[in-house]
This record gives structure tokens, sequence and C-alpha cells, in this order.
């Protein structure tokens, strides 16, 4: 046994020595002595999939369920398998518009709509509240096995004070302390990395002890189980629901690992480049194993060594304590620990990222009197971690023992479920629009909440039983577990069956039946091409306020350019007239525009001296850009066009990127070009129709005025002659 106090000092040790880890790497990579970025790091910080919900939840779920509790990790490598299609789209994405979570990638997606971006906040705010609960109930509960016989009533409640407060501090420290989420947190994923190890190392040495030391091996443990009639740990299930609810896990499975927030944050958020996605396709599948390699015979060890299956939650801990091992007592606690705190600290920051941007922020903006909080927005997301973790904390002290670790688990992965329509579908097809994933969401979340939460509530006992049995108003077929009649079916895949296919129908029929508007199908071309690689669009919207170019190599090709055609006394002179009439004098770094208003002035100043068509085409045979330069000038080119549209591209219904653009203004421009030199052939026409006219009447005017003089000559004749002569 150990006693409370040793247990939160070796808690508080664990604590400092990862907060040292992330310190130390933050430190090294300030100093620049270190980069961290290597795809085996990254590998493993999608290990934070692994919750106290695999640590101890996945064995007691194999005590009741056989081989079933695998089915979730099969859903999960299946969309590691194919996260080249869809984690290689959202990386993109994030690159292009600086996206910050999952609420901010289905607002991105459709229309920059706040309401949607609301809406999957609450959704997963109320879905993952009671998820970080199970992960603190977890700690606290294995608190109370390992210090069992001691008097520590006062001591639990400051024991779980201490941890909840201690995970909001390393929260705040290493996750929320900067403004924009979008900069790695290289020292909070330094020290995700080390919880993996340890809670990996830590399955494994269980494992190992249980199977060796107090049995002859796995082969000894399963034929004590045929012995003794508990073959159903090595079964697939048993009854006529088994392939309904292991294509249930399956189907949470694959949908958890790309619409988790912790999730989303570490596979995209996190992500420094792109080619570390190539190791996830291995990497993961195999830890999936190894973390799983034991659970079968660590849950089979606790029936033979008589403890009741309810217990199977806490098999890690009373396996070693039972054998009397206070080593491994304890390493299975620091390794449950580890797979909790993980979770907390990553989803909590992405929770609180979401809701301060989401929530708080519009409020802030519609409500005058608030508007002054929006300066304080850094501030408002510590609060909310400690609002977060504060309402987690109260939940697991309020939770009973209905249910195990792992159904309450289940219940959060149904909630984030609900975003798989509008995110998975909305990637591939272009046709989703705003209103059909709004009402999707709104129809997926509202059936989640009747037919899995409130029978939940009605479980623990908070509301009455009645709904269960005669449904709402005596509408038995609008039964929460039997909607519309269907009663054969278990709760969860009842539950799943019926929010999944409603909200992917909601959101079907109606981007089907209501056109998007103009702006909305406009951002969904730039996103698709951005997704699948526009190398004009990898950069979304540039300001070009970004100074990299190195001012040096541009000003001394300019010199070669200007010393061809100048004197050489007026080379410098008027490089120096061009710097300062752009103010970059002082600079050693300039921006792309600044780039392209000195090569502008630069072809201006030689046109002076050798003409336009001249200087022009010294400068386009003589500047030279490198393929930075020249995807940015693309990419601003692009969006300038995107925004300064002709008049009647507003009345088009195609909607043209920004490389769509490109070529039409080309083609405009050719088309142009043809037409001006048709105009100029007319011109020269007209003209010399108007010079052989002018000339014709210049005849005209000269016979007439030769008329004109003969007829005055002939007049004063006739005016000389006298009468009679």
């Amino acid at each position: 046994m150990f006693s409370p106090v040793s247990v939160l000092l070796t808690v508080l040790a664990y604590m400092a020595l990862i907060f040292a880890l992330a310190q130390w790497v933050e430190h090294r990579i300030s100093t620049g002595r270190t980069r961290f970025n290597s795809a085996w790091v990254y590998a493993l910080s999608q290990a934070v999939f692994f919750t106290s919900w695999t640590f101890y939840g996945s064995v007691g779920f194999a005590a009741a369920y056989g081989l079933q509790f695998f089915a979730i990790y099969i859903g999960a490598i299946i969309g590691m398998l194919l996260s080249g299609f869809t984690f290689t789209r959202m990386v993109r994405a994030k690159e292009a518009f600086r996206i910050t979570s999952i609420a901010d990638f289905l607002s991105t997606r459709y229309r920059h709509s706040q309401r949607i971006a609301s809406l999957v906040t609450l959704i997963a705010l109320i879905g993952l509240i009671p998820y970080i609960a199970l992960q603190l109930k977890a700690i606290i509960d294995a608190l109370d096995v390992i210090t069992s016989g001691a008097q520590q009533g006062a001591d639990w409640n400051i024991g779980g004070t201490l941890v909840t407060g201690l995970m909001v501090l390393f929260t705040i420290m290493f996750g929320v302390r900067r403004l924009d989420p979008t900069e790695r947190h290289q020292g909070m994923v330094a020290a995700l990395v080390a919880e993996c190890l340890v809670k990996l190392v830590a399955f494994l040495a269980i494992g190992l002890f249980i199977s060796y030391q107090l049995f002859d091996g796995p082969t000894d443990i399963f034929v004590q189980l045929r012995q003794q009639g508990f073959e159903r740990l090595l079964s697939l299930g048993s009854g006529p629901d088994t392939g309904v609810s292991w294509l249930t896990l399956i189907v949470l499975g694959f949908a958890a690992i790309h619409c988790l927030p912790r999730q989303f944050h570490v596979a995209v958020v996190e992500n420094s480049d792109p080619q570390h996605l190539r190791t996830l396709p291995w990497s993961f599948p195999l830890y999936a194993v190894l973390i799983s390699l034991f659970v079968i015979p660590v849950a089979a060890a606790g029936l033979l060594l008589g403890l009741p299956a309810t217990e199977g939650d806490r098999f890690m801990l009373l396996i070693p304590q039972q054998a009397e091992s206070q080593l491994f007592t304890l390493t299975a606690f620091l390794g449950g620990y580890a797979a909790a705190t993980g979770m907390i600290i990553i989803t909590t920051m992405a929770l609180a990222t979401m809701a301060s941007n989401h929530l708080l922020l519009p409020v802030c903006e519609k409500v005058r009197s608030l508007s002054g909080m929006r300066s304080y927005l850094l501030q408002m997301r510590w609060l909310l971690v400690l609002i977060i973790l504060s309402l987690a904390y109260l939940t697991a002290r309020a939770l009973t023992d209905s249910y195990i670790l792992v159904s309450i688990g289940l219940i959060s992965f149904a909630a984030v479920l609900q975003f798989a329509p509008a995110m998975l579908l909305g990637m591939f097809w272009r046709r989703g629009n705003a209103r059909g994933a709004f009402w999707g969401l709104m129809v997926g979340f509202a059936i989640w909440f009747y037919t899995l939460l409130i029978p939940a509530f009605i479980g623990e006992g908070w509301m009455s039983g009645e709904l269960l049995t005669q449904g709402p108003l005596g509408y038995e077929l609008l039964r929460p577990q039997q909607l519309f009649g269907i009663a054969s079916l278990p709760p969860l895949s009842h539950s799943v069956l019926w929010s999944l296919s409603l909200n992917s129908l909601t959101f079907i029929l109606l981007s089907l039946l209501c056109k998007a508007g103009k702006k909305e199908r406009q951002l969904a071309k730039e996103l698709f091409k951005c997704m699948r690689g526009n190398p004009l669009l990898n950069r979304a919207r540039p300001t070009g306020l970004d100074a990299y170019i190195n001012l040096s190599p541009k000003r001394e090709e300019a010199r070669r350019i200007l010393t061809r055609y100048l004197p050489p006394g007026k080379v410098d002179s008027s490089l120096d007239q061009l710097k300062a009439d752009l103010q970059i004098s002082g600079k050693q770094q300039i921006t792309i525009i600044e780039l392209m208003e000195f090569h502008r002035m630069l072809e201006h100043l030689l046109a002076g001296s050798i003409g336009a068509a001249a200087a022009h085409s010294a400068i386009v045979e003589e500047i030279h850009y490198t393929e930075r330069e020249s995807t940015d000038l693309k990419a601003l080119y692009s969006h300038l066009v995107s925004e300064i549209r002709p008049a009647r591209a507003e009345n088009s219904d195609a909607d043209a990127d920004g490389y769509s653009l490109l070529v039409e203004l080309q083609q405009q421009v050719e088309s142009l070009e043809k037409e001006n030199a048709g105009q100029r052939d007319k011109l020269e026409r007209i003209k010399q129709r108007l010079e052989v006219q002018y000339e014709q009447n210049f005849d005209l005017r000269v016979t007439a005025q030769r008329l004109k003089q003969e007829n005055a000559e002939l007049r004063e004749r006739i005016g000389n002659i006298e009468p009679g002569s």
C-alpha cells in the first residue's frame, strides 16, 4: 500500500520531470540548438489517441466482451491508412488558411460560417467534457486503489484538486500561453511524446510481469482460460448483435481519428512537414498493436486470480497489488496517469481555443459593453481552461459506477461522430454547402443527445424511466432506445445508426436542394484547389508583407542591367534614388510587394534612356525570381484579380478560382491584343483614306481657288470692254 502523500509526491515529481523536459526543448529551440522536427516525434504524438480508456478501460471491456475491444482500434487504423487522402488535405488547408481547430476547419469549408463553428464548439464541449471527466476519474480511482486502507477522505479531495490544478497550470504554460494557436507548441509536443512512451512501456512492463511472473507465459494463461470456462475472452463476442457491435465500433474509431479535436490538433495543427504524414500508415498501427498486446492476457489473469469482471477497469492496478509488487503497482498508476494527462492537456487546449474564438469573441463583437474584452483574448483562454477542467472535475465527482470507462468514452466518440458527414464528405464533395452542414450537425447532435445521453441520465437516476418505456407523451415509436420501432439493436449501435444516417441524409439533401451562394462557391473552389496541392494557393490570400527577400542580390542584379545602358556615375545615384523613393534604404530584406515596385520603377528609370519597349524587354530577360518569389507573385496576382474583378464576372454563375482567373485573364489579354491589332489596321486604313480624301479636298480647294480667280479676271475683262466699241 502507498500513503496518499507518497503518491502525490510521486505525481509531483513526474510532472516536474515532464515540465523540465518541455522547458528544455523550448529553450533548445529558442536558442537554435535543435529543431525538434522529426517524423518519429510526430508519429509518437499521434498516440494521444490512446488514453486511460485504453490503459484501464480496454481491459475491462475485454473481460466482458473478449476481442471486441480491438474493434475501435481497427477503425482508427483504417483511418490512419487513409491519412494520405484525408490528413494531407487538412494540413494543406491549415497551411493556406491558418486553421486553428476542427471548428475552424469546418467553418472555412462552409463560407467561414460562424454559426457552424459555434455549433461544432458546443457539440465538442458537451461531448468531451465528460470524456475529460473520465480521465480525471480514472486518475482519482487509481489513487483510491493504490492507497486503499488509508484514512484519506480529505486527502482524496486534496489529491483530485491538486491533479486538476496541475493540469490547468501545465495546459496554460505549454498549450495556451500564446495567442496564435497555429504556432507549434514544441515543448508541449515533447511532453506528449514522453507520456506516450511512458504509457506504452508501462503497459508492456505490466503485461510481461503478469504473463511471466504470475503465470508461465501467455500460453499458460490461455490454457487455464479454457479449463476454467473463460473462452469468451478469446471470442469475437457473443449474441446476435456481435456483428453490429463490431461495425459500430469500427465506424466510431474511424471517425474519432479524424474528428476528435485533440487528434485534429496533433495531426494537423502541430504538423510542420507534410512528409511526416507518410509515417502514420505504419507507425500508428504498430503502436496500437503493441499497447493492445497484453490486454487479453491481463483481463484473463484478473479473472483467473478470482477478481470480479465488474472490476475489469482496475485489473491493471489490482493484479500487481494482489501480487504485492509495489514497483509494478506504481508503474501501472503512472502509466494510466500519463495516458490520461496527455489527453486532458491537448483536449482542454483545443476546446479553450474553440470556445474563445467561436463563442466568446462573437459575443464580444456584438455586445458593445463587452467589446473591451477582445484585447484580453489570451486571458480569456486561460479562464476557459480553468472552467473546462473545473467542470470536468465536478462531473467526475458526480459520476457513479453505473457505467464503466469504455461506455462513457464511446458516448463521447458518438458525439464527435456527428462531425464526420460535414467534414469527411465535405473534403471530397464540392456541392456540400453551409446550410446542409449546419442542419446535418443539428439533427445528428439532437438524435445523439436524445438516444444516448438521455438514457444515460435515466440510468444515473437523474430522470424518470418512463421515457424509455412509454416514449414522449406516450408515443412509443419515439422511445429513445427504440426509435421508430427498431428495438433489435444495442443502445450504442442504435444511436450511431440514427444520428449518423439522419445527419448524412440532411446534409446531402439540403446541399442538393439549396444552392450555395457565390461567395461560398468561390471559397470552396479555392479550398479544393489548395487541398489538391495547387501551388498558386499554397498560401491563400497572401498579403505580401513577409520580408524574406534579401535586398543586396536584387540591387546587384539591377546594377548589372543599368550598367549596360547608363554612365557609371549615374548607376549608383539612380539606385540610391530608387531605394529612397521606396523607403527601403535601411532594409536588409524586403517584401514581395516592395520587390514588384522596385522592378517597376527600375523599368521606368531605364525607359527614360532606351525607350519603354526596350526597357521592358531588358527587365523581362534579365530579372530572375526564385521559386518562392515566383509562386508568391502568382498567388498575389491571383488574389488581386479575384478581389478586383470585372463587373460582368459578378453576374456569372461560374466562379473561377485563382488559377482559372489567371488563364482567363491571359486569354482576354491575347484577345484584346488581337482586337487592338485589328483596330490599328482599321485605323491605318482610315488614315490612308483620310489622307487620300484630304489630298482630294486640297486639290478641290486649289481648283476652286483657281476657278474663282479666273472668274474674277474674266469679270474684270468684261468690265473693261467699252460699250459700242
